[in-house]
């Protein structure tokens, strides 16, 4: 798209689009897709999460202890195609049905499948295989496709020509919210529910760290762990301790768990939340937070007083456009539900809702739920530094801080800060460590309490980066070593 005169939204978008084809485990035309676009002059934020439909009372949900996460009752309404369709409309400088048409001849034509693909493609199998419409879709021959096997989708072909040619409103407007709401039959989405979404651009939330300013998707988002987290270390000398040591991970390690207990306990749909994100940002709250880390001892935070399946990608231009962009299934391949003929595997977004009475995250009709996906970027002093994200679940705001304090703290380049071990705090507390962290690190860690396991460097566990960093006269980009993926310029 560059070299065919497009800008970097051009690219962005496109790049997006042909991702649900060669990559459909991770995203599809069924996702959800949020953004952040520095323009030249200015930092824009893009929130393309749907709603759940009108009939998901409370009620719907009795006797659940959790959101299912297959069928039809954890699939809100998609929005990645409202994401594409605003992005190029704003700011792209090629016709819409131009950056669809890569994708197309990848569905039409067919593509091989590589091998990283293909293995998170067959472990979703087993789940998956008897949901409405998935077989018949991914499961060619009655298994997933082989490293290196060619796999057409063309009802997937027609449906982007659709899209393309309708510049997406057929998705939400015309025939092909027909066909999803048809295929639905009372279950799940309406005409009604489709109709009604609008993507929304949004004001960026943003915490100072060093100098620096980070950016993130404000709520429904999990972006403000990353920039509690942050704010946090605000009041660390983190740099005085070595890269990758005890004492530097064990900091930032407690700041993310304080992160993660504010977000699960107060984000939501913006219009439920029981307090103002913004709150939870405050200086003085965040300087009282930082009081309670013990630097010898890891803690069980609670949530502070009121005061895996997603692609990432990320693109910048000569003209100084940088676009930080991603769209997900959730899990892999979302609901497993794929409406017959079209080739729109729907997502589980739905299964972020609390079934928790009362808390501001309970599911509910037309309401966005709690989403982990979240583009980041970095500025100083208003002017551009680096657009960046980590894909993978709850890894990605832990993924973000990492980022963040290897370039700005440790002086790391993109590359070398997408190389680095990492660690993660588990759902249950727990803490991994990539297989490369020294021995000597992970025994100090254990000794101070925090409960270790070790996961290999192949683990999904840990997410994967991709960074562009502006440069005086150009850019440096690093891409993630452990997954598929490039940084490619010209």
């Amino acid at each position: 798209m560059l070299l065919a005169g497009g800008n970097a939204a051009d690219a962005a978008v496109a790049t997006a689009i042909a991702l649900t084809v060669v990559e459909p485990v991770m995203n599809g035309i069924g996702s959800d897709a949020f953004a952040l676009v520095w323009d030249g002059t200015a930092l824009h934020g893009l929130n393309a999460s749907g709603r759940s439909p009108a009939s998901w009372t409370p009620d719907r949900f009795a006797g659940r202890y959790t959101m299912p996460t297959e069928g039809w009752d954890c699939v809100t309404v998609p929005g990645a195609v409202s994401a594409w369709a605003a992005m190029s409309a704003r700011f792209g400088k090629l016709p819409f049905h131009t950056l669809c048409q890569p994708a197309i001849e990848y569905a039409r034509d067919g593509y091989l499948v590589s091998p990283t693909v293909s293995r998170q493609w067959q472990a979703q199998v087993a789940r998956l295989e008897y949901e409405p419409g998935f077989a018949a879709a991914f499961l060619r021959n009655g298994r997933a496709p082989l490293p290196g096997e060619r796999f057409q989708l063309p009802d997937h072909a027609s449906t982007l020509e659709d899209i393309a040619a309708t510049k997406g409103e057929s998705f939400y407007h015309g025939a092909l919210a027909g066909a999803i709401a048809s295929f639905a039959n009372g279950e799940g989405l309406t005409t009604d529910d489709l109709a009604a979404h609008q993507a929304e651009w949004v004001e960026p939330a943003s915490q100072g760290y060093r100098g620096y300013r980070v950016h993130e998707i404000p709520p429904n988002g999990q972006g403000l762990a990353a920039l509690i987290a942050l704010g946090i270390l605000e009041h660390t000398n983190l740099a005085s301790y070595p890269p990758d040591s005890p004492d530097s991970m064990h900091v930032q390690i407690e700041a993310m768990k304080l992160g993660f207990a504010d977000v699960y306990r107060h984000v939501s749909d913006p219009a439920t939340m029981q307090l103002r994100w913004q709150d939870l940002l405050e200086p003085s709250y965040l300087k009282a937070r930082a009081r309670l880390i013990d630097r010898s001892r890891a803690a069980q935070p609670v949530a502070g007083p009121a005061p895996s399946g997603t692609v990432y990608l990320t693109a910048a231009d000569a003209s100084g456009m940088m676009v930080s962009f991603i769209q997900s299934n959730y899990m892999g391949f979302g609901s497993g539900i794929v409406v017959p003929g079209t080739g729109i595997s729907l997502h589980n977004r739905g299964t972020g809702f609390s079934l928790e009475p009362g808390h501001p995250n309970e599911v509910g009709p037309r309401k966005r739920p709690f989403h982990t996906i979240i583009p980041a970027f970095m500025t100083r002093d208003g002017r551009p530094v680096m657009s960046f994200g980590v894909m993978g679940a709850d890894m990605q705001p832990q993924g973000h801080v990492q980022m963040v304090t290897r370039v700005v703290d440790y002086k790391q380049n993109p590359q070398a800060a997408a190389d680095a071990p990492r660690w993660k705090i588990a759902l249950d507390g727990s803490l991994l460590l990539e297989a490369s962290v020294a021995e000597t690190t992970a025994r100090t860690l254990a000794s101070r309490g925090h409960i270790v396991h070790i996961a290999s460097s192949d683990s999904a566990e840990f997410g994967a980066a991709q960074l562009i960093y502006k440069l005086d006269d150009g850019y440096a980009a690093g891409s993630e070593p452990r997954r598929d993926g490039q940084a490619v310029g010209y």
